[in-house]
């Protein structure tokens, strides 16, 4: 009888790594006051509570710490956590933050060049004469970053746009697509669409073919069971009227 050690020989990997990336909305923080941090975070939540909710956020915290003061991470993790936010990431903290995010299981990454560009860089004064001091700049437009994507949203994806979000094929239900302004599917939408997401009550969602989860503009939203079936499987036009939100055949 061998004695040899059977070598277990599987067809199919079980497992592979790939390089993708995917969309993670990005948590600024400004202060080290916790509570304030804490009231302006429900504030935004409250404008779109369906896209915030469960949803993986990173914390960019390069930009709160003082030499008098420094928000303490651990307590932050907690109050997104209490909100139904999820941490997958900090960034910029220091090494007492970075500490307390490990101690969570919550990855750092540390901006040492963004920091020390900050705490030593001193731009060079220009001398000025009074007619270039009298005339005020023209301010700058603030950038749209729409987004355009040409293959399906399947389920399980979420999509999200700093502008308009332009999606030429379908969106697959368990998907969610969501933009601070508006959104044209020129496919069959039957996932869920959160357009103006930022509070913007004059986004509005265009769809060639409503089977929609769930439609939401500026935070007023509708569910599948409330949308007029007579506007099923139909061009279709979203948007608000004074907080209603209207669904109109196109």
């Amino acid at each position: 009888m061998s004695t040899d050690a059977t070598i277990p020989n599987f067809e199919k990997s079980a497992l592979e790594f790939k390089s993708t990336s995917f969309s993670v909305p990005v948590l600024v923080i400004f202060s080290a006051e916790l509570k304030q941090v804490e009231l302006q975070l429900k504030e935004k939540i409250s404008k779109a509570p369906d896209f915030f909710k469960n949803s993986p956020i990173l914390i960019d915290l390069q930009f709160c710490n003082t030499s008098e003061n420094e928000i303490d991470t651990a307590q932050l993790i907690h109050c997104l956590q209490d909100n139904a936010l999820f941490p997958v990431g900090v960034s910029g903290g220091n090494d007492k933050q970075n500490a307390q995010a490990i101690d969570l299981h919550i990855p750092t990454r540390t901006i040492r060049t963004t920091s020390s560009a900050i705490s030593t860089h001193k731009p060079a004064v220009e001398e000025k004469s009074i007619e270039e001091e009298a005339t005020p700049a023209e301010p700058t437009p603030p950038s749209v970053e729409n987004k355009l994507i040409s293959h399906p949203i399947r389920s399980g994806q979420r999509i999200y746009a700093k502008g308009d979000l332009i999606i030429l094929s379908h969106v697959s239900a368990g998907a969610e697509v969501m933009a601070e302004g508006n959104i044209h599917i020129y496919g069959a939408l039957r996932g869920r669409a959160l357009a103006g997401v930022q509070g913007n009550t004059e986004s509005r969602i265009f769809c060639s073919d409503l089977q929609a989860e769930l439609v939401s503009i500026a935070g007023n939203y509708q569910v599948s069971e409330d949308l007029d079936k007579a506007e099923h499987c139909q061009p279709t036009q979203i948007y608000l009227q004074e907080q209603t939100l209207i669904i109109k055949k196109l």
